[in-house]
């Protein structure tokens, strides 16, 4: 073919690929920075107008992303219902995958866009730890409406995906090292000069079990069966919780009270959520691979992601009740953490794809260069450059943190200050029933309060804010009672309590 036909051929293969791929340019992590910032400023309402400005198009035809961020967004403004909405669409995004991850595994490991332009091609079917968390944050919503029977559902849902995502990764990692064998590449990350390994060795990462089981989902499930008084399911949510993080002693509390806790009358047993900062930003960077072009080598720049942590929002370690009551916060979930972990395990197909892709992507350069001269090698060196972004799609909206504290306080209403949070301002929460949960969102100068505007019903226990209709009991808080590890100080506590309570008769 002579040169100039050759060279017209690449330019219009060229444009036709970028022109069907261009959803492959497309800047998740640009897009969301701006949309995250307005959450930060407390600008949620402008942060949904701007996913939505980002999203056009028919909503059946919206992406799995979309349907998760603008879920957490409605959440944040405590409309339950709506958040909901979405996430259910987001689950039925995830339910497809589940669907082929039993039928047909394969279908999951390798898709020809990867191979060609690059991972961003892929179909987006979450990480293994937007999967386990999206079941959690519904079944948050269905409490903060006072039905915890729907959030029994999607707790139970939980087990079983993470069951499904087991299998899935154990058959992955065999399909990875064997393509990787038969083609004779290093799939290990720590051969990528360049590559910052340590975000993988940090000891917040490397003390996890897998990347997608976290202690958070797990004492949620403990709490909700133990509202419901199952308490044979509540004790292995519990037990759980305390497996994916044995060093917090205080998590054994639950697990040693359940059989023998007495719930006191007028009082609530309050789980307070206290989520901080953002999910990590995925981001794309360019490292050199050598790759084989006949009997020389040559090198090509592949992008491969790495993961660029928030730090703007600290996790308290405690909360304050009425100006008075201390209950400390354990950090029991950190899912900055996990999406390293889940980066790290990703690594062996991530690298496998990228040097096939290089190796087609300097072979087609080569012969470029001989059979178009100057302006083929241009063509297809610019045709490379552009194609060659890392996936930088995660659900961002996440909070970084999640940390829990419990006690048992007076039914009605409170007054909550977090200990160290940037945003000191005092929260109004109402509380009522045998069991509540009270969630917080710290990011940056903002503070979000996720809780119903009116009381519910449903028994047994609700959540709400600034509820005139429900008197506290004339109960002191002082007599808070903090659900802790150590027996001796709960008995401590009680008779502390006791003491008040005599004083107070005479």
């Amino acid at each position: 073919m002579p040169r100039s036909r050759f060279s017209s051929s690449l330019l219009l293969a060229a444009v036709v690929v970028l022109l069907s791929g261009c959803g492959s340019m497309r800047s998740y992590d640009g897009e969301l920075k701006q949309t995250v910032g307005m959450v930060k400023s407390g600008s949620v309402t402008a942060a949904l107008q701007d996913l939505e400005k980002n999203n056009s198009g028919k909503e059946e035809n919206k992406d799995l992303l979309y349907f998760f961020e603008k879920g957490e967004l409605l959440r944040l403004t405590t409309e339950f219902d709506n958040s909901n909405q979405a996430w259910m669409r987001a689950d039925a995004k995830v339910h497809e995958w589940e669907e082929t991850a039993k039928t047909s595994p394969e279908k999951l490991f390798g898709q020809v866009g990867s191979f060609l332009l690059n991972d961003r091609t892929r179909r987006y079917d979450g990480f293994d730890y937007e999967k386990v968390l999206l079941t959690s944050r519904i079944a948050l919503n269905h409490i903060g409406n006072g039905d915890w029977d729907k959030a029994r559902t999607e707790i139970k849902k939980t087990h079983e995906r993470e069951a499904i995502i087991a299998q899935v990764r154990e058959k992955q990692l065999e399909e990875a090292k064997a393509e990787a064998e038969k083609k004779n590449v290093k799939t290990t990350y720590k051969e990528l000069k360049g590559y910052p390994v340590e975000m993988f060795d940090d000891p917040e990462v490397t003390k996890l079990a897998n990347g997608y089981q976290n202690a958070f989902t797990h004492y949620l499930a403990g709490f909700t069966y133990e509202a419901l008084g199952e308490k044979s399911l509540a004790a292995p949510g519990y037990r759980k919780a305390m497996e994916l993080r044995p060093d917090l002693p205080r998590l054994g509390g639950a697990l040693e009270k359940l059989d023998n806790h007495k719930q006191r009358p007028g009082y609530t047993d309050v789980l307070f959520v206290v989520e901080a900062g953002t999910a990590p930003a995925r981001e794309s960077m360019q490292i050199p691979v050598p790759v084989p072009l006949g009997q020389r080598f040559g090198v090509v720049s592949i992008s491969f992601p790495v993961i660029h942590s928030d730090k703007s929002t600290a996790a308290p370690g405690q909360l304050m009740v009425d100006g008075k009551d201390a209950i400390s916060l354990d950090s029991i979930t950190n899912i900055d953490a996990m999406a390293r972990r889940s980066l790290k395990d990703e690594m062996p197909g991530i690298i496998g794809r990228n040097i096939v892709r290089a190796i087609a992507k300097g072979v087609m350069q080569k012969e470029a260069g001989d059979r178009g001269g100057l302006i083929g090698s241009l063509l297809a060196t610019a045709f490379t450059v552009v194609t060659e972004q890392a996936d930088e799609r995660s659900w961002r909206t996440l909070p970084a943190l999640i940390s829990i504290g419990r006690a048992q306080i007076p039914s009605g209403k409170h007054q909550m200050t977090l200990a160290g949070a940037q945003d000191s301002k005092v929260l109004d929460f109402t509380v009522s029933g045998s069991h509540a949960v009270v969630p917080v969102r710290l990011m940056s100068g903002s503070t979000y309060l996720m809780q119903s505007k009116a009381p519910a019903a449903f028994e047994p226990s609700t959540v709400v804010a600034n509820a005139e209709q429900i008197a506290p009991p004339a109960a002191s808080v002082n007599q808070v009672e903090v659900i802790s590890a150590s027996s001796e100080r709960d008995t401590k506590t009680q008779s502390k309590s006791s003491l008040v309570s005599k004083k107070r008769k005479k």
